[in-house]
């Protein structure tokens, strides 16, 4: 039995992530060699590219369906007037007049071969074609992989490779103002859907020479790319490695959002907090990626993943930096208090309403019961109800277009509210609760922390109307506990408090913006003091 405890706990097994330490800097010593034969290399095919054009073009016919699929488009063209030669990209994909006039008409001018060399390939990049962006390659893989993507592929007669060249140009949104992260002080751009967009807008926030990102497969069948950005030399190497194994033990038949790779990513599936940050905003990304986390970008997903996430990084925003330090500190400490109302006032007041009516003064708690004398409920099923109520009105203003959804939540927070008083449904008293922990449930700045504080508040307001106050902080420290247990990426959730590190940032109170010389203690990067 002892040895089955053992097992379920996994306090037999010694845990392969680095740790926060106070005296660590660096790179652990004894977890560099363990994690760089934990990344997996990528699967290779055996299968080349042909030397025949016919070869070529009926394989390429037969693995995008030709015969029905009418997307594929298959040029063929005499380069140089006398070497056959045939170009194949997808219609919508690519750009139809880079096509023509950095392809066709270079590679159609008479005599660019005439002293063509061995390999014809490489020679017709250095001599014939006049794109700024074009590799050969001879894996059948990739030469799909890259038509698929939107590049143009071209085939010579007798060459065993094709030449590769980006020409993509399909319609993608334009860069916009965030919707999910509002700032009134701040650079008003967000990702998009375009990796690449969303790498450039990375790159005009940081001009340093370490940035470096990696363009790999996200793991599904669908072929889907994700960029994997970090410093190089700044960022603890072992991070960066355990987010590259993770990444690479993705084997799925779909990945679309970002949502379904932090899922897949993701150690504690049953926690209600996120162990990533989601951000659309590319100035925070920055920010981070200075202070040495790693980014992750998927394409065609408007959000970054952070990693690794704290609670506290979390629940800060970008408006804290950009306003000055006395409003900034307001902010900050507004917004904890909201997410301490938001979770704990259902159920502290639940308490007090069943159990300890002696903290109550005379006239609260007389107009707590003259505002129930004709509710026929119990008052803890009263309060989990509007709990529940509020959640649904939450989602049902953020599932319907536009004004309706405004419409909806107005609806259902004034005349859903005034006419259950009314019908005796609910209490004043309580609902006025329940409102003051919704407004202070929009103080938490990330979306999926404010689901995590739903999941807490309801749970807490069920242990207090089962044990009044002693249920209450018993369940209390049972989820402060389980949150120090959890670590994102290796890193503590409770960072940099539990542990101690020698950084103290963030904290909840705003410090004074100084002249950073190195980054945070707290995720061990490799930078050297000054």
């Amino acid at each position: 039995m002892l040895e089955r405890i053992l097992r379920f706990f996994r306090f037999d097994r010694q845990d392969g992530e680095f740790e926060l330490l106070e005296t660590e800097r660096g790179v652990p010593g004894f977890l560099a060699v363990e994690r760089e034969e934990a990344v997996l290399p990528e699967r290779e095919s055996a299968e080349k590219v042909s030397g025949s054009l016919a070869e070529n073009e009926v394989r390429l016919k037969s693995v995008f369906r030709a015969d029905i699929n009418p997307d594929l488009i298959l040029r063929r063209f005499m380069m140089g007037g006398k070497t056959p030669a045939f170009l194949a990209y997808l219609n919508g994909m690519a750009d139809a007049e880079q096509v023509s006039d950095f392809i066709l008409r270079d590679g159609m001018r008479p005599g660019c071969m005439e002293q063509a060399e061995e390999p014809l390939a490489q020679y017709a990049i250095e001599n014939v074609f006049t794109m700024g962006e074009a590799e050969t390659d001879e894996a059948w893989d990739e030469v799909k992989r890259a038509v698929m993507e939107g590049r143009t592929a071209v085939f010579i007669e007798g060459s065993e490779q094709a030449i590769l060249m980006d020409t993509r140009g399909f319609e993608h949104r334009n860069v916009t103002e965030p919707q999910a992260e509002k700032v009134v002080r701040g650079p008003q751009e967000a990702f998009v859907e375009n990796l690449r967009t969303n790498i450039t807008l990375l790159r005009r926030i940081l001009h340093t020479e370490d940035l470096v990102c990696e363009i790999r497969g996200a793991g599904g069948e669908n072929g889907i790319r994700l960029a994997l950005a970090y410093r190089e030399g700044v960022t603890n190497i072992t991070l960066v490695e355990e987010v590259k194994r993770r990444l690479a033990r993705i084997h799925t038949r779909t990945v679309i959002g970002m949502g379904m790779l932090e899922q897949l990513s993701e150690k504690h599936s049953l926690s209600p907090f996120p162990q990533v940050l989601q951000t659309e905003r590319p100035d925070r990304a920055a920010a981070l990626l200075m202070q040495g986390h790693v980014i992750v970008l998927l394409d065609g997903s408007p959000f970054a993943s952070v990693m690794p996430a704290t609670l506290f990084t979390l629940m800060t925003s970008p408006e804290d930096v950009y306003m000055r330090r006395p409003q900034g500190t307001t902010i900050r400490i507004v917004r904890y208090i909201g997410a301490l109302i938001s979770i704990l006032l259902p159920a502290y007041f639940l308490a007090l309403a069943l159990y300890h009516q002696g903290l109550l003064s005379t006239e609260v708690l007389t107009t707590v019961v003259a505002s129930r004398k004709m509710v026929f409920a119990p008052i803890g099923a009263e309060m989990v109800f509007l709990l529940l109520v509020f959640q649904l009105i939450r989602e049902a203003g953020m599932r319907v277009p536009g004004n309706i959804g405004q419409a909806i939540g107005i609806i259902g927070g004034l005349i859903l509210g005034q006419a259950a008083v009314a019908a005796n449904l609910a209490s004043s008293v309580v609902l006025i609760v329940v409102a003051l922990t919704g407004l202070g449930n929009f103080c938490i700045p990330d979306y999926s922390t404010q689901l995590a504080a739903a999941v807490f508040r309801i749970a807490l307001t069920i242990a207090s109307w089962v044990g009044g106050l002693l249920g209450m902080c018993c369940l209390t420290v049972v989820l402060v506990a389980w949150m120090a247990s959890l670590k994102s990426y290796g890193v503590p959730f409770l960072a940099p408090f539990s542990p101690t590190a020698h950084s103290k940032e963030p904290m909840i109170l705003r410090g004074r913006i100084r002249m950073h010389r190195q980054t945070e203690d707290m995720l061990n990067t490799r930078e050297e003091e000054l």
